[in-house]
């Protein structure tokens, strides 16, 4: 049984005691459903929005890092390939291989750093990513060409290491948000981390734009790509390096916040089954502090005698395999898993490649060097402006009303009729034409699957697992990613002559995209409705819910019989003993 926790001493304004506010409180299951209340019902402060912002700096970078490259591969073409059969355009393949060295390492990092953050806990985890992030940005901005490794080389090593950070960031960020959020608003907080990815493609767009204004003058010398050389090519050069480096620069930035801000409550409740330092990182949370201050004596003490007590299963291999065997666990793993799958293989599929398609339509092509780059970025900046942030943000309006389910079906069925509309009328349309259905495509990538599969899986999983699982999916997601690119996206260029860059089969794989969103639609009925319910309820482990789960709370009836029985035994002992 659960003894009394005395109250301590010390404490002063700065320095809150909030081991005593739960001080009178014995049973260490009250005191984790008291203080995770507090929580949950939390009124949305500032304190909400200083996570937001932390949480979404990375993601900022995040965005700006994987998308800038639409714009880094063209320059680099006039840089490094003036010699090749077609000057000034850079090769298929190295194009290919730098778009999918990220994808590649960001499925690594989501895995590595999910299951970690389930491990050692999410304060610990939390900025190793960003650190790796900036070090691999750097590194490309400074790269170059030599004798013994070539530029491609040298761009993807540093691609995937950067990847990898970037993979980390997907699980940490979504899972702290979710964490720490209250209830009522907890898919707005996450949807609003997730929309800096929104802002931080404009910032891509908007640097690569205003790079090329910045050398317009010398840009404007060379009529053609092929023509870019001497003092042309110079300038071209710096501008990759300038849009690359400046990726650093938000994230050093969050670099110190994110270092400082404390372990969720829920995992030193749950995984490292710390009663009283999880009640007072609450209250320290909610003022600010990186965490909360307690009696170290009565906190190891109370550690030793609540741990075992508590009704959340203990986090184990053999535990997680049996959660995730079960049909009812196991199909909340397959459903998130599969519909990010599905989304980002036309997502990343079309998001890096929208250089390519807006010259296959007309909106990336000019008379001279400056108006390509010039048109490029332009055209990326109304595709999200007019698209995606629009989209996202309106998710974040919607999601704690409409639900995150309805969204992503909804999404899925839309985008199924875009993707049907473009690759079957593909001849048919203008230019124009093709651009708005575009443009009307990233809208409901982002008020619809792109945004729910990154927030259902922040919530559907129970604390020991949460970031486990977040990984897993957003794993698939890249994958997916990657198909698009090595196997599906090269398609697009089937049929045409040799040394072209025209793209005759694009119809037929926005064809093959619409196939991928409707069987979105199918595997988000596997996904649970996740709207105003709290983790815990979603977890499976409050009583008199549709959610709850005896396997996923500790059978306490059975431990009561057992101590018992124990009890039993050893009072007939002593009478023996005592008989003797």
């Amino acid at each position: 049984m659960s003894r009394i926790v005395h109250k301590t001493s010390g404490g002063n304004a700065a320095f809150h005691n909030f081991h005593n506010d739960y001080a009178h409180i014995a049973d260490p299951n009250e005191r984790r459903r008291l203080a995770l209340a507090e929580i949950d019902k939390a009124p949305f402060g500032w304190y909400h929005v200083r996570a937001i912002v932390v949480a979404g700096i990375g993601f900022f970078t995040d965005a700006y890092d994987l998308f800038a490259v639409n714009m880094v591969v063209s320059m680099l073409g006039v840089v490094f390939w003036q010699n090749s059969i077609h000057p000034g355009k850079i090769p298929s393949h190295a194009d290919t291989a730098i778009k999918v060295a990220t994808s590649t390492g960001t499925v690594v990092g989501q895995v590595s750093f999910g299951i970690l953050a389930d491990i050692v806990g999410r304060k610990k985890m939390y900025g190793m990513e960003l650190i790796l992030i900036i070090f691999a940005t750097l590194a490309q901005s400074l790269s170059a060409h030599s004798p013994a490794c070539s530029i491609v080389g040298v761009i993807v090593f540093w691609r995937v290491l950067m990847g990898i950070g970037i993979g980390g960031d997907y699980p940490l960020s979504s899972i702290i948000t979710s964490e720490f959020a209250t209830t009522r608003w907890r898919g707005a907080m996450m949807g609003s981390v997730f929309a800096m990815q929104g802002i931080g493609q404009f910032a891509a767009a908007m640097v690569s734009l205003i790079v090329t204004e910045a050398y317009k003058s010398t840009l404007e010398q060379a009529k053609t790509v092929d023509k870019c050389t001497g003092a042309c090519g110079l300038v071209v050069d710096k501008m990759w390096r300038i849009v690359i480096g400046f990726g650093a620069v938000p994230g050093c930035i969050a670099l110190y916040y994110r270092l400082t801000i404390p372990e969720t409550p829920r995992y030193t409740f749950d995984v490292d089954r710390d009663v009283i330092q999880a009640g007072s990182d609450v209250k320290a949370f909610k003022t600010g502090m990186p965490r909360g201050h307690v009696d170290e004596i009565t906190r190891a003490r109370a550690k030793d005698n609540d741990a075992h007590q508590l009704e959340v299963p203990t986090a184990s291999w053999s535990d997680f395999f049996h959660w995730v065997s079960r049909w009812k666990n196991g199909r909340v793993l397959i459903g998130t898993a599969s519909s990010w799958f599905l989304l980002d293989v036309a997502y990343y599929g079309l998001g890096l490649n929208n250089s390519i398609i807006l010259q296959q339509i007309g909106f990336a092509r000019g008379d001279d060097v400056y108006q390509i780059f010039h048109n490029q970025a332009v055209g990326n900046l109304i595709i999200t402006c007019a698209g995606a942030i629009p989209g996202y943000w309106v998710t974040v309006a919607t999601v704690d009303t409409i639900g995150r389910k309805p969204i992503q079906i909804m999404g899925f069925i839309i985008l199924t009729g875009i993707f049907v509309a473009i690759g079957f009328a593909y001849h048919l349309l203008s230019g124009k034409a093709l651009l708005a259905l575009y443009v009307i495509a990233q809208f409901f990538f982002n008020f619809g699957p792109n945004a729910t599969t990154f927030i259902i899986p922040g919530e559907c999983f129970p604390t020991r697992y949460r970031s486990s699982g977040h990984g897993i999916s957003a794993a698939s997601g890249k994958i997916g990613a990657i198909i698009a690119q090595v196997l599906i996206g090269p398609l697009r260029t089937r049929g045409a002559k040799p040394g072209s860059s025209d793209s005759p089969w694009l119809n037929h794989v926005m064809q093959i995209y619409s196939v991928f969103m409707f069987a979105g639609i199918f595997t988000s009925l596997l996904v649970p409705e996740t709207k105003r319910k709290t983790l815990e309820r979603l977890a499976g482990e409050v009583e008199g819910t549709p959610e709850y789960d005896p396997d996923n709370v500790r059978n306490r009836d059975t431990e009561k019989a057992i101590e018992l029985r124990e009890g039993v035994r050893l009072r007939n002992r002593d009478r023996v003993w005592d008989g003797q």
